[in-house]
């Protein structure tokens, strides 16, 4: 593999890829609508990622494996300086719990609409976790169908800082479509970032166009990259080195840099 960027050429200031996954064959709750043929480990993710030149990641909870976060907790507890994470949790969780993953890298919580219902009234009345993630300096990420991002925000807290999965994923790439409107509105009241990351996932509409969009209406501070590895029901199509270099494709080298490097580990080490 073609190293994309030299890890150790800014020691202080190292790449980071702010979402990838790990699990074992089969993993999944019981009804669970993927469940993988294939193992994933942290080992595997470390071998294509320094390979690349990256030397930090943000282990995110897979949908299919539910709240049972144990396995990503393991992993940060193995890699706390070089790692950060991200869970699922119900509305409900104890804050007891939310601050003792916070002592072990955790910086958010995941909510994955893909492919299911986007109405979601038991996260309406979630003020006691959104209460405890503002306490910590928590995010909430994000994940919906296509064109759907604003629909979600509207039933969900203005002020919560947010991190926006898969670049939105919008309806079409123009400035007046309602994902973009909806998260510049946001970006006002609260921290917004969106991820340069899973081009798959777009529906066919273009990347770069998309990519572009978010720069020039959210800044270069406010965006992130993510492998998104192993690239579930989408691997045969991506490869780590090439996700790099699709990034530099998108916003340019300098602008790439600062993805790359300083917003991540502002938003996820405080750095």
């Amino acid at each position: 593999m073609t190293r994309i960027y030299d890890m150790n050429s800014n020691l202080s200031k190292p790449v980071v890829d702010t979402h990838f996954h790990v699990f074992n064959a089969g993993d999944g709750l019981p009804g669970a609508r993927y469940k993988p043929a294939y193992p994933a480990s942290l080992s595997d993710w470390q071998g294509l990622s320094q390979a690349a030149g990256v030397g930090r990641g943000v282990l995110v909870q897979t949908s299919f494996m539910g709240t049972d976060n144990s396995r990503l907790l393991h992993e940060l507890a193995a890699e706390q300086d070089r790692l950060r994470g991200v869970v699922v949790v119900a509305p409900d969780v104890d804050p007891a719990l939310l601050r003792q993953w916070h002592v072990g890298g955790v910086r958010g919580i995941r909510i994955n609409l893909a492919g299911v219902a986007h109405q979601i009234p038991q996260w309406r009345q979630a003020d006691r976790l959104w209460s405890v993630m503002a306490e910590l300096g928590w995010h909430l990420e994000l994940h919906t169908d296509v064109g759907a991002l604003s629909d979600v925000l509207s039933q969900l807290p203005g002020d919560l800082p947010l991190v926006i999965d898969h670049m939105g994923k919008p309806d079409r790439a123009a400035a007046d479509d309602p994902t973009f409107q909806c998260v510049l509105q946001r970006r006002h009241r609260s921290s917004v970032h969106v991820k340069l990351s899973g081009p798959y996932r777009l529906g066919g509409r273009p990347a770069r166009d998309v990519a572009r969009l978010w720069l020039s209406l959210l800044g270069e501070d406010r965006l992130v990259w993510g492998s998104d590895w192993p690239w579930t029901n989408h691997e045969a199509e991506v490869n780590y080195a090439g996700l790099l270099n699709a990034l530099r494709h998108w916003v340019g080298d300098a602008v790439a840099e600062k993805v790359l490097r300083d917003n991540p580990l502002a938003l996820y080490w405080g750095l």
